[in-house]
This record gives structure tokens, C-alpha cells and sequence, in this order.
């Protein structure tokens, strides 16, 4: 199993209510094939210096994994909806120990 774990600080005139329709996009997002395990959320403010939001995503395999990435709804929620509130990203792949 594949994780893909995304953390992203918005800009400084953005309030994090603003992300939270490209991130309810996410929630809704299929993608034929993929089955997707995303959360994802606003930060809650409770210690400084955090980022603005995090999402993550656990996926089968590399394949399905590839797949999201390439998948034009979700290269549409990420660059229109997401890429103008943003200041930085910061993600990470990594595979999953089996349970």
C-alpha cells in the first residue's frame, strides 16, 4: 500500500475557509478504477507554526498512485482550485509496512 501525504501553508491574505471547497472537491473526487482513502482537513490552530492543511491519501499500489496523479479532475482541483491560495507545498510517497 502506497501513502501520499500532502501538507501546504496558504498565503498570508487566504483564510482557511477558502481552501475548504477545493479540499470538499477532493473528498468527492472518483477516479474510475482507483479506489481512494483520502482525508484530508484544515489545521485546527492549536500549536504555532503549523501548516494551513493537510491531505492524505493511501492507495493500492504505485499504479493506482500514478494514476491519480495523471487523472485530469484531480490535476484540475490541485491547479485551479488549490495552486492560487498556496504559498508552499511540501508532499511525501511512501509505502506502507504490511499490517
Amino acid at each position: 500500500m502506497i501513502r501520499n501525504v500532502v501538507v501546504g501553508r496558504l498565503r498570508p491574505e487566504v483564510s482557511p475557509d477558502q481552501i475548504e471547497p477545493a479540499l470538499q472537491a477532493l473528498r468527492e473526487m472518483t477516479i474510475e478504477g482507483v479506489d481512494l482513502r483520502l482525508v484530508c482537513g484544515v489545521d485546527l490552530g492549536l500549536r504555532e507554526g503549523t501548516a494551513s492543511f493537510a491531505i492524505t491519501v493511501d492507495f493500492a499500489d504505485a499504479d493506482a498512485y500514478r494514476r491519480y496523479e495523471a487523472d485530469p479532475g484531480h490535476n484540475h482541483i490541485r491547479g485551479e482550485l488549490m495552486k492560487p491560495l498556496l504559498e508552499r507545498t511540501e508532499r511525501v510517497v511512501f509505502e506502507l509496512p504490511d499490517a
